[in-house]
């Protein structure tokens, strides 16, 4: 499998895009009338958290088609997917304090809907690992984890649902189409930033793919060297057991 195809390119456009990001962030997007400086938070905070949810969504997406077709490679592209957008939901919820500390003088605003159902989300996801791994045989476990995926990819829409009826206008509504409408230049920086953290997401997401893939062959190869051959290939039948 060519998982590492395109590394380079996208290596380059994801620094490139984020150096952008950043360069607006700090020098050409207005600070908020309310919030002042701080605010600038928005464009890590807001960007993680959409790549975050749609990468758990992809999750699901990978999970659908490992479990149709048996197709291990799908299985990995899966559980990666969902790891990375652990480690970015962190992000997501440090950064998320720290904005609510600064505008609201609280960590965290536990009848803030949008903030407790994304750690709701978390929360879920942070199952996926410990569930995975605590199943022995390799095709079970790569059945169940799909399962999983798949139904809690089904509660991600709910974060996206909880800003948009949230009743309390606590959580700020800078993406709103009715009153909270950015001005341009908060908008072009908010889009860059957001297609920076995309391409940083899908960069990270095929570097991990592909190091699993090579530590796996050459687990694989070490076997068949041991005399072990009963072992098939990847994409098809039998998988490790450890990704």
């Amino acid at each position: 499998m060519t998982f590492g195809r395109g590394l380079h390119a996208l290596s380059i456009a994801s620094a490139a895009l984020i150096t952008v990001a950043f360069a607006l962030v700090f020098f050409y997007a207005p600070n908020d009338a309310d919030q002042g400086f701080i605010q600038k938070i928005f464009y890590v905070h807001v960007p993680m958290a959409i790549v975050a949810l749609c990468g758990f969504v992809a999750g699901g997406v990978f999970a659908i088609k490992h479990l149709r077709s048996g197709d291990r490679a799908d299985d990995l592209r899966s559980y990666v997917a969902i790891h990375i957008s652990l480690v970015l939901a962190v992000g997501v919820l440090l950064t998320g304090s720290i904005w609510a500390r600064a505008s609201w003088g609280h960590w965290w605003v536990w009848d803030e809907p949008t903030l407790v159902s994304f750690l709701i989300v978390f929360l879920l996801y942070a199952c996926y690992q410990p569930l995975r791994f605590s199943i022995e045989d390799p095709e079970r476990q790569a059945r169940y984890a799909a399962v999983f995926a798949i139904v809690a990819g089904a509660f991600v829409p709910l974060n996206f649902t909880a800003v948009r009826m949230a009743e309390s206008l606590t959580h700020p509504r800078v993406l709103s189409t009715t009153g909270g409408a950015m001005p341009g230049e908060m908008r072009l920086t908010f889009l860059v930033a957001l297609a920076g953290m995309a391409c940083l997401f899908v960069t990270l997401w095929k570097y991990e793919l592909a190091s699993k893939s090579a530590s796996i062959q050459l687990r694989s190869l070490k076997r068949r060297l041991a005399g072990d051959d009963g072992l098939a290939p990847l994409n098809r039948s039998a998988a490790p057991q450890h990704l």
